[in-house]
């Protein structure tokens, strides 16, 4: 028989039981719709964690004190600090490849001024800190090198900080306290908004970090030093060379690192690739479901089977060969699959971008998984309308003209 005919006896063959193909068709469906939302949420998670990363800075690269052995054992990252601000000057001073550097002194303090007062982070740091975190400013101007060096007494805010402590006024040129010290506000951060792992990255104040060491912090480690080079070409030489130059100015000789440096894309990589295994693993949950309709699709077939005993017996009668009869069915149990598949399509479309709006949650529904969906829920129908198909095959002609 012509695919054709065949696509159209087994067409109408589905009409003649609507409602039972509705619901055979219902499984396939619901498996198909819930495999394209969860992966439109993983990948809508993943492609959002990039952005966020991608939003940390420019070619930025981050070194962190820790990774030191004690007794043969690593401490593991920020275990053991010595990172001190002698670190920052060399990498700047020595580095070829680097084109900004900036210690970073980390201290929490409620910050009071304005309408009331704001407990939030206040990082030290140094002029290059705007040009590696590619940080714009909404109001008044960075502090200039002259701060740093004068150890002056200026502040910059994050948005959130600006906005609940001076709401729907400027707060450049106002007076703020941290630690019961006075700071004067020079500027306001553009919206960064939130880091991967959820921190809100506008609750912020920015501080010269000559001042914060002898102001608010006192002592002589740092938290941390980031860096950037002009080309993200050169990120992964200018690690090998900052590496070099942080072991002599530790001394380190043959002993291990006590530092550990990192890339944006190290960063990047392992966000996102803990948002894909989810994302799998959430697909795989749902395909669940696709197995589910497919045993469905099967029943359904061997009921169609029986019920179509005779009708198969004179189709043999007249002529028709066992491949014909298997092809008919196995053709029937794809259109249904397929149509289904189809369908679930447009119900796990509609359902991701409903679930984005619901919950704000950031969802892609990609090309990709609509055709691996549509495709598989086909696959199904072959695997599981097999063996129906080839009983309808193997009836004998005469048993099947005699069956009631």
């Amino acid at each position: 028989m012509k695919t054709t005919t065949l696509v159209r006896v087994a067409s109408e063959s589905i009409r003649k039981n609507t409602m039972r193909t509705l619901l055979t068709m219902l499984g396939i469906v619901i498996g198909v719709g819930a495999v394209i939302i969860m992966v439109a949420i993983g990948q809508g998670a993943t492609s959002r964690i990039e952005e966020q990363v991608n939003a940390l800075g420019t070619n930025m690269i981050v070194v962190t004190p820790g990774a030191a052995q004690r007794g043969g054992v690593s401490g593991g990252a920020q275990s053991f600090n010595r990172l001190t601000l002698d670190d920052a000057e060399k990498l700047k001073r020595e580095s070829t490849l680097l084109s900004a550097v900036s210690p970073v002194i980390f201290t929490m303090s409620q910050i009071i001024g304005g309408s009331g007062n704001w407990r939030a982070r206040v990082w030290g740091v140094s002029l290059d800190f705007q040009q590696i975190r590619d940080w714009p400013m909404e109001t008044g101007e960075f502090f200039a090198d002259a701060d740093v060096r004068a150890m002056r007494k200026v502040a910059i805010l994050g948005k959130t900080v600006a906005d609940n402590l001076f709401a729907g006024t400027d707060p450049v040129g106002q007076q703020v306290q941290i630690r019961n010290v006075p700071f004067t506000v020079v500027g306001v951060l553009s919206k960064k908004g939130q880091t991967s792992t959820g921190n809100d990255q506008d609750d912020i104040v920015l501080v010269p970090y000559t001042t914060a060491q002898t102001r608010l912090a006192g002592f002589s480690f740092i938290g941390q030093i980031l860096a950037a080079t002009s080309s993200p070409d050169d990120i992964v030489a200018a690690q090998s060379e900052m590496k070099a130059i942080m072991r002599e100015s530790h001394r380190l000789g043959d002993a291990d690192d006590d530092f550990t440096i990192k890339n944006q894309n190290e960063l990047a990589e392992a966000a996102s690739g803990t948002a894909e295994v989810m994302s799998y693993l959430l697909a795989a949950i749902a395909s669940v479901s696709l197995v589910v309709g497919g045993i469905g699709i099967m029943n359904i077939m061997l009921v169609s089977v029986t019920e179509r005993t005779r009708e198969i017996g004179i189709r043999m009668a007249i002529g028709a060969r066992g491949s014909d009869v298997l092809t008919q069915f196995l053709v029937e149990s794809v259109v249904i699959s397929m149509a289904g598949g189809i369908v679930g399509v447009l119900v796990g479309t509609l359902g991701a971008f409903i679930v984005g709006q619901v919950t704000g949650w950031t969802t892609k529904t990609s090309p990709e998984a609509v055709a691996v969906a549509v495709l598989f829920s086909g696959a199904v129908g072959v695997f599981f309308g097999f063996y129906p198909a080839r009983k309808a095959a193997a009836l004998r002609p005469i048993q099947a003209l005699r069956y009631e």
